[in-house]
């Protein structure tokens, strides 16, 4: 025969008794599940952000101390950049300096005893021509370095044989004959009697039995002068004294009335 507790289930012990459950259990464990996970999230991204706020300050101070040093170089720098600027100026000028000296010298040298000079213009550039001289086109079209001569000859072949001695100089690319003209055959004198005094005056014309002249002769092959460089180095360069050098401003002007032959 099988026994048979008569023990109502709720007031049963042991082993005997049912399990006590109902979904509310099952609430509550999620509930303490999911608040254990954002704890945990919360102090993963607290440790986090405390990190990358340290991180933060050590770049701020690190910033800052590079800051304070560059600080300190930037005078070293600006002095080393003006160097630099000023070398290139002085190179450009240096590359770009033309030798009168020599060209006079040379011109000298080869001028005929039937010459003889009026004026003498001398420019480094087009655009450092004053408008001396004999102010003909030819300047205008020559970039470089170029003389521009105005003279007297005894004859047109004087010309000629002038204009081929003037190949000769070193440098000189072409020679332009701008004009050559025999003089009037009005009667006139080389001196004149001035009002003022008795001391005869120096005549810038030609006799009239001679051809006057106007010649311009190219060195295109010689650098351009950079005039805006040699006006920047001379502002930056210290004054010395008053003596001005007429080439540092690219030109050198001499103007000769005196015979290079036996003269009159």
């Amino acid at each position: 025969m099988r026994p048979i507790n008569l023990i109502p289930p709720h007031e049963r012990r042991g082993s005997q008794a049912p399990l006590r459950s109902g979904p509310l259990v099952y609430v509550l464990v999620g509930a303490l599940v999911l608040v254990l996970a954002g704890v945990t999230a919360m102090v993963l991204t607290g440790n986090q952000v405390s990190e990358k706020e340290g991180e933060v300050a050590t770049l701020a101070s690190e910033d800052a101390t590079a800051k304070a040093e560059a600080e300190k170089l930037a005078s070293y720098v600006t002095f080393q950049t003006t160097s630099e600027q000023r070398v290139a100026t002085v190179q450009s000028l240096a590359n770009s300096r033309f030798d009168w000296e020599r060209v006079m010298r040379e011109l000298a040298l080869i001028l005929p005893s039937d010459i003889w000079l009026l004026e003498l213009n001398a420019s480094a550039s087009g655009e450092a021509s004053g408008g001396g001289g004999s102010g003909g086109s030819l300047r205008g079209s020559i970039a470089g370095p170029a003389l521009e001569l105005e003279g007297c000859a005894e004859d047109q072949d004087a010309v000629a044989g002038f204009v081929r001695a003037l190949k000769d100089i070193d440098g000189v690319t072409r020679v332009g004959l701008e004009s050559s003209e025999l003089g009037k055959e009005e009667e006139t004198t080389s001196t004149e009697v001035t009002s003022a005094s008795n001391e005869p005056a120096t005549s810038s014309e030609c006799r009239p039995d001679m051809a006057k002249f106007e010649i311009t002769i190219a060195f295109d092959a010689a650098p351009v002068a950079d005039l805006e460089a040699e006006a920047e180095a001379a502002a930056a360069a210290p004054t010395a004294g008053s003596t001005e050098t007429t080439e540092s401003s690219g030109t050198a002007e001499t103007t000769s009335t005196e015979s290079s032959g036996s003269g009159e």
